[in-house]
């Protein structure tokens, strides 16, 4: 049985925003790890409101940390920190591997800038963390 043509228009509009939500997100972390913060909260920003959860609470998580990161760079250290440790919370409510990404290790160095945050030091370039497809 053929789908109507409303049912087959509402199918080629959900491929159409899964496929804009993809090429968000993928460009979210090509920004992020190329220490392009602002741009990379903006991405995924265009696709969180649309999100169904749990994604939408992963996004805000990985939104809230390009923030911190981008406060953190303009000297915000107390924005930084505090967007930093909402981001992480959101963010560890996840497996190690969501979305095919190895949260986890990303997790691990979001930790570690937070603790040198909270001694009132910057993060080193070698400490920010990266964004990387699991294996």
């Amino acid at each position: 049985m053929r789908a109507s043509a409303p049912a087959r228009q509402a199918d080629r509009q959900a491929a159409a925003m899964h496929a804009e939500s993809t090429d968000h997100f993928a460009r979210g972390i090509e920004q992020f790890n190329q220490r392009q913060f602002f741009e990379s909260h903006e991405s995924w920003e265009a696709i969180w409101l649309q999100a169904p959860e749990p994604d939408k609470t992963f996004l805000q998580g990985i939104i809230q940390v390009a923030a911190a990161f981008h406060h953190c760079a303009r000297g915000n250290r107390a924005g930084a920190e505090s967007l930093m440790r909402a981001g992480l919370h959101k963010l560890e409510k996840f497996p190690a591997d969501y979305r095919g990404l190895q949260l986890e290790k990303f997790r691990v160095a979001v930790r570690e800038c937070l603790a040198m945050l909270a001694k009132d030091q910057p993060p080193t370039d070698e400490m920010m963390p990266r964004i990387e497809i699991a294996e």
